[in-house]
């Protein structure tokens, strides 16, 4: 195959150039036509109601059409074979005339898969395949497959698309989505999968790009449930948060484990040893028992008003509904049945009832009303509050990790002495909002409030870095998922926390879906050949049986490593010469010299700031704490001193791994200690 380009020089035009182009103006002026519609449409009046619907669905509609500024209407186009070719456009969003008749359509529609899927040997009824180039919105070129012929694999194009600076957020890859990705976003809604995905795999983009397809294939059952994509902190967050609007998806929540727990104010850090017990899922049968085992057993009879007499209801009957509604709120599954709060409001019910049964048998008839009132008179609640009192979730995990005797009856049989040790405050909080919370802690709160109503549920759920949860944040997203499906996105190799597992089966167990099927990627896509190989070195030693992945391109020179006494000077040269370059650029350290490696680049002149979790993005040159780095891409990146990122945790060697496989062009490597051994032998 070979690229066709206009000749500036040349004439005449290219005539392929000149009707595509004609075509591409036809589907802008489409789409404008296709927004003043959704603006037009009007309110009839019939009531508030119908009226706030229509606003919604309008709002939403011109949301879905907004223009992308250089992002043209189509990327791509099939040519059917035989007696009656067809040829369709491929686009971000469909694109129909003013007859209805489609000029794009949508890269999520049925009849645009074979655009990803088609091959020389399984054509699916494609002859040609082409490809779009454009610069600045104008379209600029183009490269034809031709399928009958047998041609067939990636073009200059498609390379060049995948290789193109990543200067900003994350962007859709929907113009390169190869049939192994393919078939990950296209799989049902009904069925959960974990992609295994080998750093530079683009397992993120598919998840993502899933989601839409999602979201176009069954929008009315998801606009009703919502997509929930979590992530492993803000910055990675911010990175990708405008893929799904480019691709016409708004209503979609994206959000951390942290902010999805956020119910009471983390200002504290736990020691790790601390953190490890609070993400243990043992932690979940402690808070059940705390919760549960405070409930009291009735000590007296209760007389019931209803309907101007009262009616005693007997001790040995009460203690039958408490034990009753207990039994209900878990089975042998771990599958809770009745919510705590739930069967307080059944207790109130089921004293009104016995107390609507004697009326009967004596010959009354009270009403619905009349129980209901009875459930709500000041015996009945009282009767609750002593038995069956009101509960708060961060009321309750700050009274167990203050009272001694609570944590010892909550923790008996689950956890041992010195493990409870490690959960107790040194000092007794003033208040709920005053206590040292640390982000494992609020896991907890949430796990409680759980327990006492029903979190609300979403009808898919997207989670990137899922390597990385603990037993305990698994079950706090297993609580948004409720009856939905689950698309899980990580990479063992990647697992720097200290819960991390061998493999998939825990937290997917955690999550709810342990039966779900798990779909490798392992040809990478964005990570050179030369750099991938380089990290792979250690995965012998951090993740032994997991297959490396493979890069589709190499890169002469994409790798340099380098020894020097001091970082100072060389670290100065290399980011001045990578700038001098277009793209991003990544200087990755370990955390706690930040700050050092930004003053010393800043004083050099060099326009550098620090990549914040909870700040605003930053300039082109990025200074990334190590922790942050996951998940996100640079042109070219710099690693400053890897021994102290190796050094700075448990799973150094994990995050290393981590930081090395960032960069799209360019990794540097900087290092004026010794390397680990397995990168050792590479020259400098």
């Amino acid at each position: 195959m070979s690229p066709v380009a206009p000749s500036e020089t040349v004439p005449p035009p290219d005539p392929v150039l000149v009707a595509e182009r004609a075509h591409l103006a036809r589907a802008e002026d489409c789409l404008s036509r296709m927004r003043v519609a959704a603006t037009a449409v009007t309110d009839a009046g019939v009531d508030a109601w119908a009226s706030e619907r229509l606003g919604a669905a309008r709002a939403e509609r011109l949301r879905a059409l907004a223009a992308d500024p250089g992002v043209p209407p189509f990327f791509g186009r099939t040519d059917s074979g035989g007696l009656y070719p067809e040829t369709f456009h491929i686009g971000r969003r469909h694109v129909r005339d003013d007859a209805g008749d489609p000029v794009v359509i949508d890269w999520r529609a049925p009849m645009s898969r074979p655009f990803y899927q088609a091959t020389a040997t399984d054509p699916q009824g494609v002859a040609r395949r082409r490809r779009f180039g454009f610069a600045g919105g104008e379209l600029t070129g183009y490269e034809d497959e031709r399928l009958e012929a047998g041609d067939d694999g990636p073009g200059e194009f498609l390379r060049a698309e995948i290789e193109r600076p990543r200067s900003g957020p994350m962007r859709d890859i929907v113009a390169t989505i190869q049939p192994d990705q393919d078939d990950i976003v296209r799989a049902p809604l009904s069925e959960s999968i974990c992609v295994q995905g080998a750093p530079g795999t683009g397992k993120t983009a598919v998840g993502l790009h899933r989601a839409a397809y999602l979201l176009y294939t069954h929008g009315g059952q998801l606009a009703r449930t919502g997509v929930l994509v979590v992530g492993p902190n803000r910055a990675f967050l911010r990175y990708i948060e405008q893929v799904l609007p480019t691709l016409g998806e708004v209503d979609v929540t994206q959000s951390t484990v942290a902010d999805l727990t956020g119910r009471v104010p983390v200002r504290a850090v736990d020691l790790p040893a601390a953190a490890v017990l609070k993400g243990d899922a043992r932690m979940a049968e402690v808070l059940r028992q705390a919760l549960w085992g405070q409930i009291a057993k009735p000590s007296d009879d209760v007389l019931v008003p209803l309907t101007g007499r009262r009616y005693r209801v007997p001790v040995e009957r009460l203690k039958r509904y408490v034990d009753d509604l207990r039994r209900r709120a878990r089975r042998d599954d771990d599958q809770q049945l009745l919510h705590y709060a739930a069967g307080r409001e059944r207790l109130a019910m089921l004293l009104a009832g016995d107390a609507r049964r004697q009326k009967e048998a004596a010959g009354g008839a009270p009403t619905d009303a009349e129980t209901r009132k009875a459930a709500r008179s000041p015996e009945v609640r009282a009767f609750c509050d002593r038995v069956w009192p009101v509960r708060d979730a961060g009321a309750l995990v700050a009274a167990l990790f203050t009272d001694e005797a609570l944590l010892a009856r909550a923790a008996g049989g689950v956890l041992d002495d010195a493990e409870q040790a490690l959960l107790r405050w040194p000092v007794p909080a003033r208040s709920t909002r005053s206590a040292p919370w640390t982000e494992a802690d609020a896991v907890l709160v949430d796990e409680v409030a759980g327990l006492l109503e029903r979190t609300q549920g979403f009808g898919h759920v997207v989670v990137d870095e899922a390597q990385d949860l603990s037993p305990m944040q698994c079950r706090a997203v297993a609580r948004r998922l409720a009856a939905g499906s689950l698309t899980v996105l990580g990479d063992l190799a990647q697992a720097t926390s200290p819960w991390s597992a061998a493999d998939w089966g825990q937290t997917l167990a955690g999550l709810g879906r342990p039966g779900t099927v798990v779909r490798p990627l392992t040809r990478g896509y964005r990570v050179p050949a030369e750099v991938l190989d380089y990290a792979n070195r250690l995965l012998p030693v951090i993740a032994p049986g997991l297959p490396a992945a493979t890069a589709v391109r190499s890169e002469p020179g994409s790798l340099r490593v380098r020894s020097t006494a001091d970082l100072a000077g060389p670290l100065i040269g290399v980011v001045e010469e990578l700038a001098a370059q277009p793209g991003s650029i990544g200087v990755v350290c370990a955390d706690g010299v930040v700050d050092e490696v930004v003053g010393l680049l800043t004083g050099a002149g060099i326009p550098a700031t620090a990549l914040v979790d909870d700040g605003e993005p930053p300039s082109r040159v990025a200074v990334v704490p190590a922790t942050l780095a996951k998940g996100l891409e640079f042109d070219a990146v710099v690693v400053a001193d890897p021994a102290a990122i190796v050094a700075a945790e448990p799973r150094g060697l994990h995050r290393l791994y981590v930081v090395l496989t960032r960069a799209v062009s360019t990794l540097v490597v900087l290092h004026r200690d010794d390397l680990p051994a397995e990168l050792a032998a590479v020259p400098g």
